[in-house]
């Protein structure tokens, strides 16, 4: 079983700021203190306990992907063969410097991997296809799944 916040020596105030940050990490150390009712400086402190210890690994402003041109959500499940390190992490390489995968997963199941991708129209999917993904060595199969809505989109993780 997976150890929890409070397994690993972080207490309720620190998940109430982890909770604070998740909805908004703009919310000033001042705002945040009167919010859990600690000092500044001890909120201060505990946030960056909580950054040296990897629990906050970043901060990110999280944008309107359809308001910056990205009107095309789409799944991606893709088949290598064969299985091998090899294929797998030629992959991995050739996918990291494509701006338009914004998440990569490998997975178990009928796919090997699943990847999201945001690109501005159906043209640019198909060439993201024809022009990356098919030229990637071991890549058998690929299935899209073009988004037509989106129900919940989220980035945070319940903590209780």
């Amino acid at each position: 079983m997976a150890n929890s916040l409070l397994d690993n020596g972080f207490d309720q105030l620190d998940q109430a700021i982890l909770e604070e940050l998740q909805a908004n990490s703009r919310t000033s150390v001042a705002d945040l203190a009167r919010k859990i009712h600690l000092s500044p400086p001890a909120v201060h402190q505990r946030i960056k306990r909580l950054e040296r210890a990897g629990i906050i690994r970043q901060y990110v402003a999280l944008l309107d992907r359809e308001a910056v041109g990205y009107d095309l959500l789409c799944f991606i499940r893709v088949s290598i063969q064969p299985h091998n390190k090899a294929h797998l992490e030629g992959f991995h390489k050739a996918i990291e410097g494509l701006p338009a995968v914004l998440e990569c997963y490998r997975t178990a199941g009928t796919h090997d991997l699943l990847l999201k991708v945001a690109l501005r129209n159906h043209k640019e999917l198909d060439r993201f296809i024809s022009d990356h993904l098919m030229t990637i060595p071991g890549v058998e199969r690929i299935d899209t799944s073009p988004v037509l809505s989106e129900l919940k989109a989220t980035t945070a993780l319940r903590l209780r």
